[in-house]
């Protein structure tokens, strides 16, 4: 039975003993939780100051439950570290791969794999350009047609012979040039090539043409002339003079040979044009 003359500060001055004595034994085992409201105005800032009073070199980490809080933000917002911008593979563009390609080859390989040269044709082959890869003289026509596309070759139907025929008028053989044409696979019924083929198609031209490196540039007809200068000009107002191509070229445009087989009226002008192309080749010391 509990003494009362010994309550309570008999009991209390007993208990404070008792714990001296444990201390003694075990260590001190008190804990000092912080209170609430300490809790909630400390920030880390405070926590940054009071862990480097004794260690300069101490890094204050997030707790476990700001980083929990921060992963759910980001599962919410659908973040993925993996994704965004800076971990695009650029390698599966193709357009990333044009300027690397260091031969026609090596371009041709690449064209023959981008489906971005096609138009909604379905079935047709590509026609790559054909001729001496060291010409100093090329021509550039618009599209492939129906024979071209067949044979994969440009300029080889009725128009590729009045070609022939007006190369060897100015003392060009064919095999002497190097010829291609704005797109590379042949749009339906012969249309005129979309502005949006096109734009897909002339990365790859340009590239062809950087390889080449030709003196002089033959653009045939007004949408290979448009293309190249990019101008919205009549063929009229573009034909008959120089220009200036990427600051590396002359360009000189004139009518297309399909052209020719249906208004013969303007062959008079296309042989001015080719007699100024084949004189400004000499001056340029163009061979053969």
């Amino acid at each position: 039975m509990a003494d009362s003359n010994r309550y309570p500060k008999d009991i209390i001055d007993d208990a404070i003993n008792f714990i001296e004595k444990e201390r003694e034994l075990y260590g001190d085992f008190s804990v000092n939780p912080k209170s609430k409201e300490s809790t909630q105005d400390e920030s880390p800032a405070s926590q940054s100051t009071s862990a480097g009073s004794s260690s300069n070199n101490t890094v204050t980490e997030p707790s476990l439950q700001e980083t929990s809080s921060s992963k759910n933000n980001q599962q919410e917002e659908g973040f993925t570290p993996q994704e965004g911008l800076f971990n695009k593979d650029e390698s599966n563009d193709v357009y990333y791969h044009i300027d690397k390609c260091n031969s026609l080859d090596e371009l041709n390989a690449l064209c023959q794999k981008a489906d971005v040269l096609r138009t909604d044709l379905e079935g047709t082959q590509l026609v790559f350009g054909v001729g001496n890869p060291d010409a100093d003289l090329m021509i550039i026509g618009e599209a492939p047609g129906a024979e071209e596309d067949k044979q994969g070759e440009p300029f080889v139907g009725k128009a590729g012979q009045l070609l022939n025929k007006i190369l060897d008028a100015i003392n060009f053989k064919r095999e002497d040039v190097y010829i291609a044409n704005i797109l590379k696979h042949r749009p339906p019924n012969n249309r005129n090539p979309k502005p949006e083929e096109r734009e897909r198609s002339l990365p790859f031209l340009l590239r062809q043409i950087d390889l080449i490196e030709p003196k002089l540039i033959l653009a045939v007809g007004k949408v290979a002339a448009q293309t190249l200068l990019d101008k919205n000009l009549s063929l009229t107002k573009m034909r008959g003079q120089f220009h200036d191509f990427r600051g590396k070229y002359e360009l000189l445009a004139t009518y297309h040979p399909a052209a020719l087989l249906r208004h013969p009226k303007w062959k008079r002008p296309t042989w001015k044009d080719v007699q100024l192309l084949r004189e400004r080749y000499d001056e340029l010391g163009g061979q053969p």
